[in-house]
């Protein structure tokens, strides 16, 4: 288990240095945050999920797997973003929150349910 997330954390330090560049470039470039997350969002996701398929838990990156994964990160990053707006948190430590959570969540979501072992 503890290999496990180590593979994780790793490729998750690696997706974290790319959403922050893509998300700073297009900012950089469209001025406009809210586009700019998106697009890091969207790239940085699709990076995990085959790299944690392939590497972490040698499964298959199939359709199914995919949209599962995107839809709980997507929904935990819009919640954490929610509750940041709500309790009006500094943008910095939203992105640092969202960070942490999403290492210990998406593992734990990834491990027992997008890529369990079918029997």
């Amino acid at each position: 288990m503890l290999k496990l997330f180590s593979r994780y954390a790793s490729i998750g330090v690696i997706n974290t240095l790319l959403h922050w560049s893509v998300f700073a470039l297009v900012y950089h470039w469209l001025g406009s945050q809210a586009i700019s997350n998106l697009i890091a969002f969207s790239i940085a996701v699709t990076f995990s999920f085959f790299a944690n398929a392939r590497w972490t838990f040698q499964s298959d990156a199939t359709a199914r797997r995919y949209m599962a994964f995107v839809a709980f990160m997507g929904l935990l990053s819009w919640l954490v973003g929610k509750l940041a707006d709500t309790i009006q948190l500094p943008p910095l430590l939203t992105l640092v929150s969202f960070s942490a959570l999403s290492l210990v969540l998406g593992f734990v979501y990834s491990r027992y349910c997008v890529f369990r072992s079918q029997p």
